[in-house]
């Protein structure tokens, strides 16, 4: 039997991790899920992806993707006139208030790092590109304070349940920022 030529096979395959990790957590993916959630043979996870953790590295370096569209979708950032403080809590509340789902599966994928070496590069890579975003509007440092309480923020919201409170993100942005004044 002559072989099918499927060159979306490696991506639907991706895509059917995804939303495995998304309704069944990371624990609930293997190649044998993601196959079958995919349509495809086994052997064609193993094939395209030959451990775990490198279909794991696919799908983190997907859902950052989309999370970096985010980011590039908020053109108000680029304005020098804008507040960045209003401009970035503007942006979590676009994102929190989005596909949640999704919210939630970049998170456990991006912390399953913790656990998976093999995710800690592409883990790095989204807060550096999101630091080098920011850059353009502060310094670096003031930029990677700002990740780090960006992530702080949508996890507590994640946690918790509480609704996001525009005005602390902004108020608690806002003191970062002003932070970074006094140097």
């Amino acid at each position: 039997m002559p072989r099918r030529h499927d060159p979306e096979r490696r991506q639907r395959i991706i895509d059917a991790a995804i939303r495995v990790v998304g309704s069944k957590g990371i624990a609930g993916l293997s190649h044998r899920t993601a196959a079958a959630e995919a349509d495809v043979p086994l052997g064609s996870t193993t094939y395209h992806f030959k451990t775990l953790d490198e279909l794991l590295v696919a799908a983190l370096r997907q859902t950052n993707e989309g999370f970096a569209k985010v980011i590039a979708s908020c053109a108000d950032m680029d304005d020098a006139w804008t507040d960045p403080a209003a401009a970035l809590a503007t942006w979590i509340g676009q994102w929190l208030s989005g596909d949640r789902t999704g919210v939630e599966l970049e998170y456990e994928l991006y912390l399953a790092a913790l656990r998976r070496p093999a995710l800690r590069a592409v883990a790095a890579e989204w807060a550096e590109g999101v630091a080098e975003q920011l850059s353009r509007h502060t310094d670096p440092v003031t930029a990677r304070a700002l990740v780090a309480v960006v992530d702080g923020i949508c996890l507590q919201v994640l946690l918790t349940g509480a609704p996001y409170d525009e005005a602390y993100a902004r108020e608690v942005l806002g003191r970062v920022l002003a932070g970074a004044s006094r140097e």
